[in-house]
């Protein structure tokens, strides 16, 4: 196995990876995130606990994926290659904080626990789960939208998968941004059918790419060619 398809196949195992972890993670987090009645609710700590380390998994895996595929991008596009892992750890960045609300919000519950219910106590609560939700927004919403354009355009010019795949990507994005601004602004929820519709592109990109990858690496012959070549000054 050459050196660029064990890049291409640990690329493709961490992106899908973060569909094993993201996923399950809405899921287990649930009790936090819908109801509004965690601090007073049954005890669901570990499932919550379990959820928000799934979104660190989540972050790490960000950050992977671009680091693991630099080398390969900047052969085509140093700007973009660079910007396209800043972007990645941004969005990590902004989960791990998400993160942290939620882990605060399994410490409160173990005061209200201790103290009884406070009303200050579920004002707090709440006020770290809005923290959360807004992480998700800018994270894996405007963030991931924001890396989706510089991936993919720096594929489709490579040529390293199907062009239809990286299409999908720059397809999705603006309709991803959008989805975001409106939300910021009160004009959407996250949640609504728009949203759905909107991260839909995004969603089957990220899938596509990491499962081409995996299962056929790059394409015969680009991903060693650099597309960029430095223009030599007569002396």
């Amino acid at each position: 196995m050459t050196p660029d398809r064990c890049t291409a196949a640990l690329a493709g195992a961490l992106y899908l990876l973060t569909f094993v972890s993201s996923i399950p993670a809405v899921a287990l987090l649930a009790p936090v995130l819908v109801g509004g009645d965690y601090l007073t609710g049954p005890d669901a700590d570990a499932r919550v606990v379990t959820g928000a380390l799934l979104d660190a998994v989540n972050a790490a895996v960000c950050i992977g994926t671009a680091v693991v595929l630099l080398p390969v991008l900047r052969r085509t596009s140093e700007v973009r290659a660079v910007g396209f892992v800043t972007s990645r750890v941004m969005e990590a960045a902004i989960i791990l904080v998400g993160v942290l609300g939620v882990l605060a919000v399994v410490t409160l519950r173990g005061v209200a626990a201790a103290v009884g219910a406070d009303p200050a106590l579920g004002a707090v609560a709440d006020g770290l789960v809005a923290v959360r939700d807004q992480t998700f927004l800018l994270g894996p919403g405007l963030m991931s939208a924001v890396n989706a354009l510089l991936l993919a355009s720096v594929v489709l010019q490579a040529r390293l998968v199907p062009r239809a795949i990286p299409l999908l990507g720059l397809v999705g994005a603006p309709l991803q941004i959008v989805s975001v601004l409106a939300t910021a602004y009160g004009l959407n929820e996250q949640t609504s059918p728009l949203s759905m519709v909107a991260v839909l592109p995004i969603f089957l990109w990220e899938l596509s790419f990491g499962l081409w990858l995996v299962l056929r690496g790059f394409r015969p012959g680009t991903a060693a060619v650099p597309r960029e070549q430095p223009v030599a000054h007569a002396r």
